[in-house]
């Protein structure tokens, strides 16, 4: 059995944002995966699940109904619920170090200044955890490193803050790149499920 997580903010207000590429991810696995039930609310989990089968594997598919940053949280109750393993556990997430299209499939990685994931690794008290990392970086912007330089150092030159790019909604020319990374995103979790995560990360990293 795997938990799948798909990473977001609940409400309308951040549908279609940079940091809910995790949901929009999860609602494409789920609408086009065979056998999958539709969303329903776990309160106790405070999650909304949907269930199904890749493979004869078990999935259980959820998105967490806290903010980003309290992302722990549910997940911990829902791999308690179901009995789920860390190693088990595969999280999908916005990355602001890669660019938009990209994907990452990594083990064990650090949070990477991510809020979900780091809410998510000091819950669990574990970071062995699989996880989905999908580019959102602007492309043919200033690379990551050198915008994060000026937001520690407060020298923006009129640039929004991290914490407001990715609450803003993707532009219209970003659109194709977006529908793309989720496709690929779809891809990559069946390949894993079917040949492995290894081979998942030879063929798409």
């Amino acid at each position: 059995m795997k938990l799948i997580i798909g990473l977001g903010n609940p409400g309308s207000k951040y549908e279609k944002t940079r940091h809910n590429l995790g949901f929009m991810a999860a609602d494409f696995l789920r609408d086009n995966l065979d056998n999958f039930s539709q969303w329903r609310e776990q309160k106790a989990n405070n999650a909304l699940i949907a269930e199904g089968e890749i493979s004869d594997e078990k999935i259980i598919l959820a998105k967490p109904q806290t903010f980003m940053n309290l992302s722990g949280q549910p997940v911990q109750k829902i791999a308690y619920f179901y009995k789920i393993k860390p190693e088990d556990i595969w999280i999908i997430h916005d990355e602001f170090d890669l660019p938009l299209g990209l994907l990452r499939v990594s083990k064990g990685a650090s949070a990477g200044g991510h809020n979900g994931i780091k809410s998510i690794i000091e819950t669990l008290g574990a970071q062995n955890f699989i996880r989905f990392r999908l580019g959102i970086h602007p492309i043919g912007k200033e690379p990551p490193a050198s915008i994060l330089n000026k937001i520690l150092f407060k020298d923006l030159e009129k640039k929004a803050p991290l914490e407001k790019f990715v609450l803003e909604k993707f532009e219209k020319d970003e659109t194709k790149f977006v529908e793309e990374i989720i496709r690929k995103n779809l891809l990559a979790v069946e390949t894993a499920i079917k040949e492995g995560i290894e081979k998942a990360m030879n063929q798409f990293n």
